[in-house]
């Protein structure tokens, strides 16, 4: 007799099959409104640059001025350690690596402002400027790029539509939309403003032909009303629904929320109650929507005699590792010298965690015991813990596979995994994770 056969139950399969009916309303609901992280690499910063002083060549100076801080404030590996606190292990690795990065890639993502940062000018002006913006970029952009136009409320409206227009019909006749093209929506206060840039959106792909939902868009938080509505609920929430599938990610406002919630100019900071509390907001809002969460930026920019950089530097780094601590894998950057302690900040979050994550997840895969418990939520977050350090060049490919076990495409595969998956079962690990 085998030992299913000493299993009794007293519910019939119509049960199940009841049960089943009745939840594939929230079945579908579920999929289609949670479907997780793209698992896509997300840059770890974003740099504005008024439309009027983008050029060919602002990628590239932004790299060199920040090698030349480098150069005279922290020259070597050492000095710069001592100003940031770096354990003496990742004093060289870090450097090094932050280095390189000022070479080779020293913007991962580029934004050309229309809005704050470029103010109101004729018309025939930034016509030529959103023009001349998506020519560059569409020679020579970092590996994602985009334009931040006016928002949409009255006053400017038609102006914000006509310069995304106007950008996205000079990158189609210079060759086509690059696959990290990022739009950005300011100054949100109405789901019905997210459903309105979507039609409009919409209404380009259709005139050009293009695949339905191409076009995605970042919804800036920089107002109270974004967070809250009249009503108590989250305003934030309805905003993700409202842009039927293309919002993309949920960039706070430092300053203009600050602002709206009446802190004085001297307080306006990433790490102000104010701001955690929006920022909370948001993760909640957009947790399993596959719609990613991105910090503020600082003012207080590192230029002027030595001291008063590293004081700068100082401040920057520490916002970055808090933000990092809170999930908050991105931010803004509003000057070239905040580029090193940005990178240095990511490199050694990724650098000083790497050994513990790959073993924690070797470990899981063998379904051996080691000193903590893992559930498969937690083997996704290492997954993509590694993920992330690789997407950003804090980790090698070599090191990982070599302390993980598990090559980049294993790594994506757990990282994909969604939650209702059963992983606790022995063997329910997919077969080609190694």
């Amino acid at each position: 007799m085998s030992r299913q056969e000493h299993v009794r139950t007293s519910l019939g399969g119509e049960v199940g099959k009841e049960i089943d009916g009745l939840l594939a309303p929230v079945d579908a609901e579920l999929a289609l409104r949670y479907p997780g992280d793209p698992g896509t690499r997300q840059p770890v910063h974003t740099v504005y640059v008024p439309g009027d002083a983008f050029t060919s060549g602002t990628v590239r100076e932004w790299g060199d001025r920040a090698l030349a801080a480098l150069d005279e404030h922290a020259p070597d590996a050492g000095s710069f350690a001592a100003v940031l606190g770096l354990p003496g292990e990742l004093a060289e690795p870090v450097y090094a690596r932050v280095r390189a990065k000022l070479e080779h890639e020293p913007v991962e993502d580029l934004r050309v402002d229309f809005e704050d940062g470029y103010g109101h000018r004729p018309d025939a002006e930034e016509d030529e400027d959103a023009a001349r913006a998506a020519r560059l970029l569409a020679e020579d952009g970092p590996p994602y790029l985009g334009v931040r136009v006016k928002c949409m409320e009255a006053g400017v409206r038609e102006r914000g539509i006509r310069t995304l227009d106007v950008f996205l019909t000079g990158l189609l006749a210079a060759g086509g939309l690059p696959e990290g093209l990022n739009l950005t929506l300011p100054k949100v206060t109405y789901a019905e403003q997210v459903s309105a840039f979507a039609r409009v959106l919409d209404a380009f792909e259709r005139t050009h032909g293009l695949e339905p939902g191409r076009l995605g868009f970042e919804i800036q938080i920089e107002t109270s009303q974004a967070i809250l509505a009249t009503d108590g609920t989250a305003t934030v929430a309805r905003m993700i629904q409202a842009a039927d599938g293309r919002a993309t990610g949920l960039h706070y406002g430092t300053f203009d929320y600050s602002a709206a919630l009446g802190v004085s100019a001297a307080h306006q900071a990433p790490d102000h109650p104010a701001a955690d509390h929006a920022k909370a907001v948001m993760q909640v809002a957009a947790a399993g929507t596959g719609v990613r969460v991105s910090d503020g930026s600082t003012n207080v920019l590192p230029v002027g005699p030595t001291s008063q950089v590293h004081d700068a530097w100082r401040l920057h780094h520490r916002l970055t590792r808090r933000a990092l601590a809170r999930a908050y894998h991105q931010g803004w950057d509003m000057h070239p010298g905040h580029l090193p302690t940005r990178y240095a900040a990511v490199f050694a979050f990724y650098r000083e965690g790497f050994a513990r994550a790959a073993a924690r997840l070797a470990a899981y895969t063998a379904r051996t015991q080691g000193d903590v418990l893992d559930e498969p939520a937690t083997a996704r977050a290492l997954s993509g813990y590694l993920l992330r350090g690789l997407h950003c060049g804090a980790l090698d490919v070599a090191e990982v596979t070599a302390a993980s076990g598990l090559t980049c495409a294993g790594l994506e595969q757990f990282a994909a995994i969604r939650p209702t998956d059963d992983l606790s079962r022995p063997g329910a690990v997919p077969p080609n994770l190694g």
